[in-house]
């Protein structure tokens, strides 16, 4: 059995937050923790601002001003292959993938961040390039036995029903063994089966397989966090430890799942009245 993760210091800090497009103001200050050993969730309705909070976090988008730290260093505006490397990966509400290639060559090219070898030990694949191989294709079968995608290891991705795509994606995710995992919508789209499955994942992601899968830190031990974006309030409600309420860029609410089921704000924001 897994162990119970305890609360405990802020993984990530977001201070003040302002990004604009144009006239169009995104994020407007913006201010909120994210805390190690939580699920956080981002809600509110279309066009709140909530996948500009991620593209912030890893760097897809550049704010004007604020701050992001990350385990008290500095983020704000650095690049998304930096991002990846200081353990921050993510999914995307539109799925990001290599369509012309194989589920397998898929999850297996997220494992560039982790090879060591140069260009000519790779190329005669000798020695230590062969080993390194062996040990990063041991990890991508174990996400794809995780995620119950064996049946489509080898075919390609274009082909794929549009749930098991995004699978597909959040197996690529997890390949980076992240500290830090940012779902965007990781549900739309998807029927009831669908839905509770990639709920069932996700617990099992943040919680960690114990000895299950002793060779891959992020499955044995769990990722330190996840950010979560998603539209289906009873998937969030369930899963959430917290959650963060966005209307037009500006956070209006912040709390446990109870606080905000029954915050008057949050309830006119989604049913548009005024208040």
């Amino acid at each position: 059995m897994p162990e119970v993760k305890s609360k405990s210091k802020v993984k990530i800090r977001i201070e003040n937050l302002f990004l604009s497009f144009g006239g169009v103001k995104a994020l407007s200050e913006v201010s909120l923790d994210i805390n190690d050993n939580e699920i956080l969730a981002i809600i509110g309705p279309n066009g709140a601002g909530k996948t500009c909070i991620l593209n912030c976090i890893n760097g897809f988008y550049k704010p004007q001003s604020g701050e992001i730290y990350y385990e008290g260093q500095r983020l704000t505006r650095i690049r998304p292959d930096k991002a990846a490397q200081l353990g921050l990966a993510r999914t995307f509400q539109n799925i990001e993938l290599f369509t012309g290639l194989s589920t397998l060559d898929n999850i297996m090219a997220a494992r560039h961040a982790h090879m060591k070898q140069n260009f000519l030990s790779s190329a005669l694949y000798f020695g230590w390039a062969q080993r390194e191989e062996i040990r990063h294709r041991k990890t991508v079968e174990d996400i794809i036995d995780f995620l119950e995608i064996a049946s489509i290891r080898k075919q390609v991705v274009g082909t794929l029903p549009y749930g098991m795509r995004k699978r597909v994606e959040l197996g690529r995710a997890l390949a980076l063994e992240p500290k830090v995992l940012l779902l965007d919508e990781p549900m739309a789209g998807m029927n009831l089966e669908e839905k509770e499955d990639i709920a069932r994942f996700i617990i099992d992601i943040f919680e960690g397989q114990g000895d299950t899968y002793p060779e891959t830190p992020v499955l044995r031990d769990g990722v330190s966090c996840i950010v979560l974006v998603e539209h289906d309030m009873g998937v969030v409600m369930d899963l959430a430890d917290r959650i963060v309420v966005l209307d037009f860029g500006l956070k209006i609410a912040e709390g446990v799942p109870e606080e905000i089921r029954n915050n008057p704000q949050v309830i006119a924001a989604y049913l548009g009245q005024q208040g």
